[in-house]
C-alpha cells in the first residue's frame, strides 16, 4: 500500500470517514487540519540550536558532509582528495543553504527534519527557514574547527558510522547522552544528584 493511499486511510479511520462516504462523491471528503509546531521564544529567536535539537542538528550535519565528501571523491575516482580539496569541501558542506531542514512536532516532541534524518511521521507540518540554516551552518563550522579538517576527513575514509561517531557521539557529542540531543552528565554529577 503507497504512502500516501496508507496515511489517507488513517485519516478517514480516525476521523470517522469511510471509504462509503467519499467513492462516488469526492466532495464528500473531508478535510484534516495538521498544526504546525508551537516554537518556544528561544526556538524562534535565539542564535543557537536548541539542546533538545543538538543531536538531530549533528546527524543532519555528519550526513551533508559526508555527501560533499563523496561527491566530490566520486569525481576522482574514489581516491582520497588531496587536503586543499578536502578543506574546500567542508567549507563549501557547512556554507551551504541548509534550506531543506526545519522543525517538525511528533507526539509533543519537536524534532528537526530533513535529508539524512529518520522520517518520523508520513503526514506533519515542518517549519523551515528562518533560523534553522544559520544555526546549522554555524554548528557544522563549529565541528570542523573543532574537530580539525583532517580528523573530520580522516573519519569520513573510515564510513559514515566512524564521521556521526566523531561529532555526535562520545563524551562531548550531543548524542552521547541517554535523552536524545541531551549531553551526556559526567557520573560524578549524577552520584551528587
Amino acid at each position: 500500500m503507497g504512502p500516501a493511499l496508507a496515511a489517507w486511510l488513517a485519516l478517514s479511520l480516525l476521523g470517522g470517514t469511510g471509504a462509503e462516504e467519499t467513492c462516488g462523491n469526492p466532495s464528500a471528503a473531508r478535510s484534516r487540519s495538521i498544526p504546525a509546531p508551537q516554537l518556544s521564544p528561544e526556538e524562534r529567536l535565539s542564535p543557537h540550536m536548541p539542546e533538545s535539537l543538538l543531536c538531530d542538528a549533528c546527524r543532519a550535519i555528519a550526513f551533508q558532509i559526508e555527501e560533499q565528501l563523496s561527491r566530490a571523491e566520486g569525481k576522482v575516482g574514489r581516491k582520497a582528495l588531496k587536503e586543499s580539496d578536502y578543506i574546500e569541501v567542508l567549507e563549501r558542506s557547512c556554507s551551504q543553504g541548509w534550506d531543506s531542514y526545519g522543525v517538525q512536532e511528533l507526539d509533543g516532541q519537536k524534532r528537526l527534519a530533513g535529508p539524512g534524518l529518520p522520517r518520523q511521521e508520513p503526514v506533519s507540518v515542518i517549519i523551515s527557514g528562518g533560523p534553522w540554516p544559520d544555526r546549522l551552518s554555524k554548528m557544522c563550522h563549529g565541528y570542523v574547527g573543532e574537530q580539525g579538517e583532517a580528523q573530520i576527513y580522516e573519519s569520513h575514509r573510515r564510513g559514515p558510522a566512524a564521521l556521526r561517531e566523531l561529532l555526535c557521539h562520545g563524551d562531548k557529542g550531543p548524542c552521547g547522552g541517554g535523552k536524545a540531543g541531551a549531553p551526556a552528565r559526567p557520573k560524578a554529577l549524577q552520584n551528587e544528584l
